[in-house]
């Protein structure tokens, strides 16, 4: 588990960002990393991305026994 570093947050968030206290602790790290500018969710799934996932686990049959 990664730290997560208060007073970096603190410092962007109220200096950089002009924040007032209160405000910064109310947003969520969802809305505070959207006022930074970062993306937020990934990147959707392209055809090459999908093609090379069923590459890497490839479907298999199942036997009677597998469940």
């Amino acid at each position: 588990m990664t730290a997560i570093d208060w007073a970096g947050l603190m410092q962007v968030g109220l200096h950089g960002l002009g924040l007032q206290p209160a405000d910064f602790w109310r947003l969520t790290p969802v809305e505070l990393r959207i006022k930074l500018g970062a993306q937020t969710g990934t990147a959707p799934l392209t055809r090459a991305r999908l093609e090379d996932l069923a590459r890497a686990f490839p479907d298999v049959k199942k036997g009677p026994t597998d469940g």
